[in-house]
């Protein structure tokens, strides 16, 4: 009877156990604004830290935490005089963290308020999402 017993409650935390990671991102994307800073994590592991730049004076780069919305290969701004924006994972409405060929101002705020990083690693963060997928991808930005 005690064995039986065991293995229930071996199978209950297996279950409870794999229902409890399938709800947490396996990637993960930090944004802290104020070291300009974006560590990406895969399952708990910190991958990469990446300097980015976010919104300059006078904008904002919203905080919160949000899963990705869409991505596009290569998109233009239509609001910023069709600016590209190369790997764009967009997660609130129409800011992005996105490739930039302004690669001297990662490090300081200097954007629009779009998250912008040197384009490789906007490239390797966007291949990242594409292989794992939206609900498993998570955009965490902090002051």
């Amino acid at each position: 009877m005690t064995k039986i017993v065991l293995m229930a409650a071996a199978f209950a935390a297996m279950l409870f156990g794999s229902s409890i990671e399938s709800k947490a991102a396996s990637l993960v994307a930090n944004i802290d604004v104020s070291s300009q800073t974006m560590t990406v994590s895969r399952h708990g592991q910190v991958l990469y830290r990446w300097s980015v730049s976010t919104a300059r004076k006078g904008y904002i780069t919203p905080r919160g935490s949000y899963r990705p919305q869409w991505t596009a290969r290569m998109w233009y701004s239509r609001k910023y005089d069709m600016s590209p924006m190369p790997y764009s994972v967009f997660f609130r409405g129409g800011y992005a963290i996105h490739g930039t060929g302004a690669v001297r101002q990662l490090g300081r705020p200097a954007s629009h308020g779009c998250v912008r990083l040197h384009t490789a690693n906007a490239a390797t963060f966007y291949a990242m999402v594409k292989e794992v997928g939206y609900g498993n991808t998570r955009i965490v930005v902090t002051n």
